[in-house]
């Protein structure tokens, strides 16, 4: 007997009071669920208005009901949607009724995009891009994420897959025929093959981390000795008073973050202790976290006194500003976050910094996807060593061929993520 998973439901959006409120059912048993709720299925993917009751018949909202027919819905499953008023007591009252409705139970986190990944309306890099969506905080990581989502990542992968399962085709063939004279030496094409891979593989790696930035936040970094303005700085970017400031030296003793969306991309300054030699033991331990925060940061702003010397040598692309900018006869390169001072052209030049970074990223996002083409990356530099040896190793060949193609297929999730699973759907709302 085949196995039938039960019928879930669940709030779809958030919960509280809401002009509208939608409650999502997903399984073979929508048709019961409407029974009871409301009567027939209305016609599929057609809204239409319908009056809500209990098990006794009782009124509960006039609600739009949308029915989707399985392999037609976002699960692959059947599919209802009630779009009821967003009054918590309606809502409550709605999913009362569908719990006391035999074989229906409430979803777990992420279990509607979960079936949709069983039921193959989604692959895994689509699972995390839908993550991301819903995530986003800034018009970079709404886009990007919604690239993964569109199977941007999944296409990409494919088409790799698709040239080395060509390649692979080429060698079983010539293994095949080992006893007999082949008339065409496969051994340039296959090359060919893996050469275009590897190189945008080597591509798409090198934007992996960028892309994560911009999925979790770029980090700017603002430093300088004690009592030169940056808790005053960072407030003036932020808008608000984020941190202390005062006219003693050493008020911050950790670092302070504040989150941004710069031109679209998401970004934390941190407000880091004043960096000097101290005696201090707590000032101390902000002085040293400063230092590693400052080293891992993305870009540094660096605030000079006249006269001082950074105890950091900028990098190429960090920013450096005279302090202190109301107080200089030469404004030239001065700032000063007490009167505004520069502060609008460093925001163009940390944007400008940060996007010039973002233009370098990839459609892949996440360390998974790094370590899986690393892999595959490897696999193929071991199929071409292989192949250099000749006719008489082209066995090998093929099976390192093959590990890279399982590679491939880890990202969209047909091999070696069932361990994954679970973590990625506790990261989603239930009702997702």
């Amino acid at each position: 007997m085949a196995y039938v998973p039960d019928t879930i439901f669940a709030l779809a959006t958030a919960p509280g009071k809401a002009g509208v409120a939608v409650i999502r059912v997903s399984g073979s048993l929508v048709g019961a669920a409407g029974e009871v709720l409301f009567g027939a299925l209305p016609e599929p993917r057609i809204a239409t208005l319908k009056v809500l009751r209990d098990h006794e018949g009782r009124r509960l909202d006039q609600a739009l009901v949308l029915y989707f027919p399985e392999k037609n819905s976002f699960t692959g499953e059947s599919v209802i949607e009630l779009h009821l008023h967003g009054s918590v007591a309606v809502v409550n009252a709605v999913l009362r009724v569908l719990s006391d409705i035999d074989g229906l139970r409430l979803a777990a986190a992420g279990e509607f995009t979960r079936r949709a990944l069983e039921n193959g309306c989604l692959d895994l890099a689509q699972v995390e891009g839908l993550a991301d969506l819903i995530d986003a905080e800034t018009e970079a990581q709404r886009r990007q994420a919604l690239r993964v989502l569109s199977g941007d990542l999944g296409d990409l992968a494919g088409g790799w897959r698709d040239k080395l399962i060509r390649a692979a085709a080429l060698l079983e063939a010539t293994i095949d025929f080992a006893d007999e004279e082949v008339p065409v030496d496969v051994t340039p094409e296959v090359q060919e093959l893996l050469a275009h891979v590897r190189t945008e593989l080597e591509r798409e790696i090198t934007g992996v981390e960028t892309a994560e930035r911009i999925r979790t936040g770029f980090e700017v970094a603002i430093l300088g000795a004690p009592n030169v303005g940056k808790s005053t700085l960072l407030n003036a970017l932020a808008g608000r008073e984020a941190a202390i400031t005062s006219e003693y030296a050493g008020t911050t003793r950790d670092v302070i973050e504040v989150r941004m969306d710069l031109n679209g991309l998401p970004v934390t300054l941190l407000d880091t202790a004043g960096l000097r030699e101290t005696e201090d033991h707590v000032e101390g331990i902000g002085i040293e976290r400063a230092k590693q925060r400052a080293d891992a940061a993305d870009l540094r702003v660096f605030l000079i006194e006249k006269g001082q010397h950074p105890d950091f040598d900028p990098r190429p692309g960090d920013i450096v500003r005279a302090a202190k900018g109301d107080m200089l006869e030469d404004a030239q390169d001065a700032i000063s976050g007490k009167t505004g001072q520069g502060v609008g052209q460093l925001v163009r030049d940390i944007t400008e910094q940060l996007s010039d970074q973002a233009a370098r990223s990839g459609i892949a996002t996440r360390e998974r996807h790094r370590v899986a083409m690393n892999r595959a990356s490897d696999g193929l530099n071991a199929t071409h060593a292989v192949l250099a040896l000749g006719p008489d190793h082209y066995e090998i060949a093929a099976e390192e061929l093959r590990s890279a193609i399982r590679a491939l297929d880890s990202i969209v999730g047909r091999v070696d993520v069932e361990n994954l699973l679970d973590e990625i759907f506790s990261s989603f709302c239930i009702g997702k």
